[in-house]
This record gives structure tokens, sequence and C-alpha cells, in this order.
């Protein structure tokens, strides 16, 4: 009876150990298709952003074509032309100098003479003052200004409420004039007149010219005026002379 039982016993740890053998492939498979799983899961991640990458790349393409028969527009800038400081537009303003009455052209006023480097003087960038005239140094449009400031003690019309002979001009006259050597006469580029008739015994009228001309290289400017004993040299801010490149 005892030799039965252990036979039993054996015949089923055969029988157990031969179904285990046979569970352990059909896990070992599980397991295999579970990490195969885990492994081409980043590879397929990985593929689908890349082709969704490069699909928004090709959508993107095809938005900036042209329509048809419409021809793409690139905004340019317009050319500019460059000044360096080596090549800055030439540029003076010339304040009013004490003026001594001495000789000038027949019939043409006399021209008023300037200071050009003290005080709020200056010339640059190849602009030259000499001898009562302002030397353009290079061919352009330049705009071209100034104020003339008079002042006197008496004027006409005191003179005439008086009983007596006008002491004065009736008016006042400034012009700034060009000269060049193409033309053999001065050409009056600005004029500026004004009535003088106050019946105080002092009075004072400043005169603004300021206007854009073109001008050649070796033109000379100057400013011109009717009576110059009345011209305001006192102040520089008063009466001025200047001319630039635009």
């Amino acid at each position: 009876m005892t030799e039965e039982l252990g036979l039993g016993f054996e015949e089923a740890a055969r029988v157990e150990m031969r179904e285990a053998r046979a569970r352990l492939p059909s896990r070992s498979k599980a397991c295999l298709a579970f990490l195969c799983c885990l492994l081409s899961f980043p590879i397929l991640v990985g593929l689908g952003t890349f082709l969704m990458a490069g699909q928004l790349r090709a959508v993107g393409k095809d938005c900036k074509l042209p329509l048809p028969g419409i021809k793409e527009r690139t905004s340019e800038p317009s050319p500019q032309p460059v000044y360096t400081s080596s090549r800055a537009k030439p540029r003076a303003h010339l304040t009013i100098l004490k003026q001594t009455p001495g000789p000038h052209e027949q019939n043409q006023f006399p021209a008023l003479h300037w200071e050009h480097e003290l005080g709020l003087a200056f010339t640059k960038n190849r602009m030259n003052y000499t001898n009562k005239f302002l030397v353009i140094p290079e061919s352009g449009d330049y705009f071209i200004y100034s104020q003339i400031t008079f002042r006197g003690i008496t004027s006409r019309c005191a003179d005439i409420s008086q009983g007596r002979q006008p002491s004065k001009p009736d008016s006042i006259i400034v012009v700034i004039t060009k000269v060049t050597d193409n033309y053999p006469e001065p050409a009056y580029l600005l004029t500026g007149t004004k009535s003088v008739c106050e019946i105080s015994s002092n009075w004072f009228q400043p005169l603004y010219l300021g206007a854009m001309f073109s001008l050649e290289e070796g033109d000379r400017l100057m400013v011109n005026v009717s009576d110059i004993s009345l011209v305001d040299y006192t102040k520089e801010d008063k009466t001025f002379f200047g001319a630039f490149l635009l």
C-alpha cells in the first residue's frame, strides 16, 4: 500500500513538471512580445514625429508660393546718398560784423561782410567764405537764408511831420545775389523790401529771406542792402546769413 502511494506521488510530480515545462515557452514568448512592443513604441513615435514635421514644412512652402499670374513684390529700400564724416553736406552760418562803408559797383547795393569762425558762425565741409562771398563747393539744391535787422534814430515820416527834408529813405531793401563765371551780370535770387515810416525816435525792422535754389560748384553768394549804415550789428542773432546742401 505504501509503495503504491509513493508511486502515485512520483507520477503526479512528473505530470506537474511536464505541464510546467509546457507552460514555460508560452510565457517566454509573451514576455518577448511585450519587450518588443516596449522597444518599438519610441521608434514609432519618432517616425511619426518626423513625418509630421515634413508635412508641416511642405504645407509652409505651399503657403508661400505666389498665386498664378501675380508677381511677388519685395520691398527694397530706395537708394539714398551716404555722407560719411569726410563727405558730409556743405553748410555755413555767418553772423554780422561792424560795417565800414566802402566803394561798391555802380547800380548795385553795397555788400555786407560777415564773421565766419567765431561765436555762432561756422563754415563746414568745404563751404568757404572769402571777400564777402559764400562760395559753393558742390553742385546741388541748397537752402539759402538771411535775416537783416535795420534800426534808425529818426525816420522819413518823423521828418515830414516836422516839416524837414527826409534824412533817411522811406524803405529798406535786402537782396541775396548770386555771382557766377558763366554769366557776366550778378543774378538776384531773393529780394525783400519794407517800408519805414515810424514816428518814434528809435525804430528797428528785421527782414527775413529764405528759399531753395539749384546751384553749381563755384557759384558765389552775397547779401546786398540799400543802406549799410542802418544794419544792426550789435548781436549775432539779429543779422545773419547762411546756406546748406539739401
